[in-house]
């Protein structure tokens, strides 16, 4: 039975050519340019199947031990871990042996499979990225994992994955693969280094969201773990016995703190196998590279071609230490489903705000700007819509700071009434968690619920009133040379410059509340990165006025002035 692959009967409509008859030998090519993986991958696969078995094993013997005598369950044990090694790698030597993969001119093909054949091929001129990856026992061997995408989608037929290879082999076919510009960028320097880890920037890891999410998944797998061997029982009741005499505040605040420790710890680890190593490089032909990772190494490629823009995201923690990151906003980026921490988009991790600015611009080539920041003036209106009220914020003259990195550059304020929107909503949202509390107080006549329904209002109204003013003073949007800038957000707050080229169409949005507030939300769509970036609640005209400036003639049918 053969499978062909999409690629194949789209492009060519007959299958594709059948794997030679004679095999080649493991990297290096054989007849018609047909290679294999590296064999090795069986002794890899052994050895984390081995792993697996000692993992699992310990918890069975233990179970078993107490229906039966220690040599026969470890005879049980052993047996098992014996035949799912054996199985594993005698599985994988048939997917070695079955194998084979070839780049020609125009196709990068990979056929692979004993009772279901997969022919799989990807046109040349499709590919979008090529990335490296190697956990620690395929750097001790010198191998790494190749994914060849073309980021139309996760997996499937848009991407190959060649694992193993050895580490010159996954070189070579990066080079070969993304630098086919270099024959028409013949003779342009390469811009080299753009950014290189500092280990100072671990102090910005413990303030992320990953830390308290660390802190309760320990807690969480800690009575998970005590519940499989049936101590859960016992671990509360030790933890108990530990704050007896203690009042319920301090133990609440004892536990916390000790989750909060854990998940610190847990942050920082994570980010040291994250980020060691980390470097950002533009390299010949437009390509850039990002490599970081302790234990497993990755390098990931990005064509400077397929960049649209970059994103500078400030979560709330990074933001008040001054910190910000930097993510590209690009076509035909995938996310790696199998690894939940390889960012595609991350090309610089968290670190001070002014560095963060200095390497978007670098990334983008425009740093300096000649041209200065610019932003609408003309008011324009749009036929579906009807101002209730006069423009609320002045139209801001032309303005000259090309001394300012990109997404530094100062952005158009949004009126008045987008405060007022986000203070509305944000004090409603801090007296809903107070609203049932007082209700049952009335119902069933408990003054405790009452005084608990006052204090949670007390507390929760100032810190919402201050996000949201915090929001309001984020909200900005602007012209600045071939790109457009838009920034709103607290918690998660982003500056986004988008290549006003890579837009390609507007989407206009006003609820009832905002058309009597004389406001719209402006929304970019882009076929790269999200797909949609956003202006909130811009005054009417305004906006309007934005998006002709921005994108000319794509938004003017539908204006009137």
């Amino acid at each position: 039975m053969t499978a062909a692959g999409a690629e194949d009967t789209a492009s060519t409509g007959q299958p594709a050519p059948a794997a030679p008859a004679v095999p080649p030998v493991p990297g290096r090519p054989g007849e018609d340019g047909w290679r294999r993986l590296d064999g090795r991958t069986v002794a890899v696969t052994a050895l984390v199947t081995a792993g697996v078995a000692a993992g699992g094993g310990v918890p069975v013997f233990l179970g078993l031990a107490g229906a039966m005598t220690v040599w026969q369950a470890s005879a049980f044990v052993l047996a098992g871990a014996v035949v799912l090694i054996a199985g594993s790698a005698a599985a994988d030597h048939v997917r070695w042996r079955r194998t084979r993969y070839r780049i020609g001119p125009e196709r990068a093909e990979l056929h692979t499979g004993l009772l279901l054949v997969k022919r799989r091929s990807l046109p040349r001129e499709r590919i979008r990225s090529v990335d490296l990856t190697a956990h620690p026992l395929l750097r001790l061997l010198g191998l790494v994992k190749v994914r060849i995408g073309t980021g139309e989608h996760p997996g499937g037929d848009s991407t190959l994955e060649l694992d193993p290879v050895t580490r010159a082999e996954g070189e070579r076919l990066r080079r070969e693969l993304l630098d086919r510009t270099l024959a028409r960028d013949h003779g342009t320097p390469a811009d080299g280094e753009l950014a290189a880890l500092n280990p100072a920037w671990i102090r910005y890891a413990p303030v992320s969201f990953v830390a308290p999410a660390l802190g309760g998944a320990a807690a969480g797998a800690v009575l998970q773990v005590s519940d499989w061997f049936g101590a859960q029982r016992a671990v509360i009741d030790w933890i108990g016995d530990r704050f007896r005499d203690t009042p319920l505040v301090w133990t609440v605040l004892a536990l916390t703190a000790a989750a909060a420790v854990t998940g610190v710890a847990g942050a920082l680890g994570l980010w040291v196998e994250m980020w060691w190593n980390y470097r950002l490089e533009r390299e010949p032909g437009g390509t850039l590279r990002v490599r970081r990772g302790l234990l497993t190494a990755r390098s990931l490629s990005i064509e400077e071609r397929r960049l649209r823009g970059v994103e500078l995201v400030e979560p709330l923690g990074a933001r008040l230490c001054g910190a910000a990151r930097v993510d590209a906003i690009a076509t035909g980026l995938t996310q790696d489903e199998e690894d939940q921490h390889a960012d595609h988009r991350t090309l610089l991790p968290a670190v001070p705000r002014a560095l963060a600015h200095d390497v978007a611009a670098r990334v983008l080539r425009e740093a300096p700007a000649a041209t200065g920041t610019r932003f609408p003036a003309r008011p324009l209106s749009a036929r579906p819509f009807s101002s209730a009220q006069p423009p609320t914020a002045q139209p801001v003259p032309e303005m000259h700071s090309s001394e300012l990195p990109l997404t530094a550059r100062p952005l158009t304020a949004h009126p008045r009434a987008a405060r007022t929107r986000r203070l509305r909503r944000a004090v409603g949202a801090a007296l809903v968690p107070a609203l049932l509390p007082a209700v049952l107080a009335v119902a069933v006549g408990w003054d405790v619920l009452l005084y608990a329904a006052a204090a949670c209002a007390a507390l929760l109204t100032p810190v919402a009133i201050a996000l949201a003013l915090d929001a309001y003073r984020a909200l900005g949007h602007g012209i600045s040379g071939g790109y457009l800038l838009t920034r709103s957000g607290t918690v998660r707050r982003a500056t986004v410059a988008l290549q006003r080229g890579g837009v390609i169409g507007w989407t206009v949005r006003q609820s009832w509340l905002q058309r009597r507030a004389g406001l719209v939300t402006l929304t970019a769509t882009t076929a790269a990165g999200a797909g949609a970036y956003h202006v909130h609640d811009a005054d009417e005209s305004e906006a309007l006025c934005f998006a002709a400036d921005a994108v000319p003639e794509l938004l003017e049918p539908f204006l009137q002035r």
